[in-house]
């Protein structure tokens, strides 16, 4: 083992960036004397939500939103910065000079909400387990965590494989830490609708199965005035509401039912938001930036069905979809068309390849198409017609070539079968954007329909991938090393519950994202994800939907919220708080 003596740091990143030095007081998007108080209640979801379980770590079941508040970490994340973490559970922390061992001292007096200490046993036994047992979003970023070794009952020490990417150490720390006694005596990889034993800001206080469930805020929570947390966490109750209708859910929040609401259909952004709570101030319709890379949202094709195998067929639909229809007629034009995977972000390939981007592809020239050398990809724009009969003609095109051809006008293969396609879907305000497009491929022949299940069948169905197309969007850290590896990998294409929904399965895709892993520098990581990107691209495995760099939000009026929003994410309710005065103003004006 490499020489394991540590030097003493204050935060982790994954190349060493940091904004906030070792004596800061608080993050700069909070407003430290921010009240303490109040409710808050959200709609859960941008679709039609449920939950089944209170387990939010494992593939089984239907989780409630919000759990992670329920627990804490050993390091915590700061917002304005990419990656980076700084202490919480953990008082010290020093690495090796080969950054492969990293010791955690835990901080004196912190506890679980039952009063029972928090100990080094309980962060090895976290960590073990959901290494082992836990969801893939969990496990595959703890792959390359070798050995967690208790030294004492304060300190734990973690050590890496050399392989390991360097945001490893900083999402491990980020993982939850569980009672390991508590889970002594139930099984973790069940579901279960007992509220398990935290140690974070907040407890699960009251809930209703698939309708509700309240968080209260933990009063004199250990870890309130430390500089992680100063700010945050103001208010004594959330509450997040279900339902399985976003229309409905929209009515509910226009009869006062739940005080804020992120919208996510441009139509009903457009149309809905002028009742008279609106028109009289007690309701304020707010458009704030998202500086977040965009990701990717798009229809998924899985290949894991022999009728979405043949690249062309992927294609052909592909450029059947008309986006410059859809976001003319459908989506009041408040929408930009994506590309890549890596969308809005310096890891998004752009026109040719550079040399670095070469020297990366090089060696897997003979296995790549030659498109991947050439301008990265996009989606061919549309006439706006609604169906280009020019694009539509290079999709039949396609699909004649994969051996689907056209009898009594049906796409059919040699056996005779029809090509067909079903569309899973949990929301109705998203069937307009299918119907066009269904249209369009019923006009190449393709029997295309929609499959409109309940949310809890949908979950049910994507973690089997048990689908033909599906709705998905790719968001991964600010700095994707690890967490790459559940999209793209080919090990995961057959694990239940992970992120690669279509089922990619390709050498060269696992050989570039462990270039990405394993980039030690930003700009290493960029080109490495720009060259993942061309390659997926050239794969076709997606129809790419569009994208903005804003949230939509409309809430009653009745909060407060710092000045400065945190660049990587929305800031409610972590920041905002309640304001009784505008609460009394908001009941006068009704």
């Amino acid at each position: 083992m490499a020489d394991d003596a540590g030097t003493k740091i204050h935060g982790l990143s994954a190349f060493g960036d940091l904004k906030y030095p070792a004596d800061f007081h608080h993050f700069d998007y909070v407003n430290v004397d921010a009240p303490k108080g109040g409710v808050f209640s959200q709609l859960v979801g941008s679709g039609g939500s449920t939950f089944n379980s209170l387990n939010a770590y494992i593939v089984k079941g239907d989780s409630a939103n919000g759990m992670e508040l329920t627990f804490a970490s050993l390091m915590a994340r700061a917002f304005d910065e990419p990656d980076a973490v700084y202490p919480l559970a953990a008082e010290e922390l020093t690495v090796s000079p080969d950054g492969l061992v990293y010791r955690f001292r835990l901080r004196p007096g912190i506890v679980f909400h039952d009063g029972a200490g928090i100990g080094a046993s309980d962060v090895a036994f976290s960590l073990t387990t959901l290494k082992t047992k836990g969801h893939p979003n969990f496990s595959s970023v703890l792959r390359d965590l070798a050995e967690v070794v208790v030294e004492d009952k304060q300190t734990v020490r973690l050590r890496f494989l050399p392989t390991r990417g360097l945001d490893a150490p900083a999402l491990a720390a980020s993982m939850p830490i569980f009672s390991e006694k508590y889970y002594a005596a139930r099984p973790f990889d069940e579901t279960s609708l007992e509220a398990p034993l935290g140690s974070g800001p907040y407890r699960v206080a009251r809930f209703e199965q698939g309708r509700f469930v309240e968080f209260e805020r933990v009063k004199n929570w250990w870890g309130e005035n430390l500089p992680v947390s100063r700010g945050q966490y103001n208010f004594d109750l959330l509450r997040d509401e279900y339902y399985r209708d976003r229309e409905v859910g929209l009515e509910a929040f226009i009869g006062h039912n739940y005080l804020f609401r992120e919208e996510f259909t441009s139509r009903v952004w457009a149309t809905r938001y002028d009742f008279p709570a609106i028109r009289d101030g007690r309701v304020k319709r707010e458009v704030i930036p998202d500086e977040r890379p965009s990701g990717a949202q798009g229809w998924l094709l899985n290949t894991r069905r022999d009728k979405f195998k043949d690249r062309r067929v992927r294609e052909a639909m592909t450029i059947a979809f008309d986006f410059e229809w859809t976001n003319k007629n459908l989506m009041y034009s408040s929408y930009e068309r994506t590309h890549s995977v890596f969308q809005n972000s310096q890891m998004m390939a752009k026109g040719e390849p550079s040399p670095d981007e070469v020297a990366l592809l090089e060696p897997f020239r003979d296995r790549v198409l030659p498109e991947v050398f050439g301008t990265a990809w996009i989606p061919p724009e549309s006439d706006g017609s609604g169906q280009d009969r020019k694009l539509l003609r290079n999709a039949g095109e396609l699909l004649n070539a994969a051996g689907w051809t056209v009898k009594d006008a049906r796409r059919v293969n040699a056996k005779g079968e029809q090509l067909a396609a079903e569309f899973l879907l949990t929301e109705r305000s998203f069937e307009p954007h299918h119907t066009t497009f269904i249209k369009n491929l019923r006009v190449l022949g393709i029997d295309a329909n929609i499959r409109l299940v309940d949310p809890s069948q949908s979950e049910a169905r994507l973690k089997d991938f048990d689908f033909d197309i599906a709705i998905a969007r790719f968001i991964y850290p600010q700095i994707p090393g690890s967490a790459l590896r559940n999209y793209f990998s080919s090990e995961f294409a057959t694990t239940k519950g992970s992120r690669n929904l279509a089922g990619i399965a390709d050498p060269v895709i696992d050989a570039l994202v462990e270039k990405a892993v394993a980039a030690q520098s930003q700009a290493q990581l960029n080109t490495a994800c720009r060259a993942l990107d061309r390659v997926l691209r050239s794969g076709r495995y997606w129809i790419p939907h569009w994208n903005k760099a804003s949230f939509w939000i409309a809430y009653w009026d009745q909060f407060g919220y710092p000045s400065t929003k945190p660049r990587y994410a929305r800031g409610a309710p972590e920041t905002w708080w309640f304001d009784p005065n505008k609460a009394a103003k908001a009941e006068q004006a009704k």
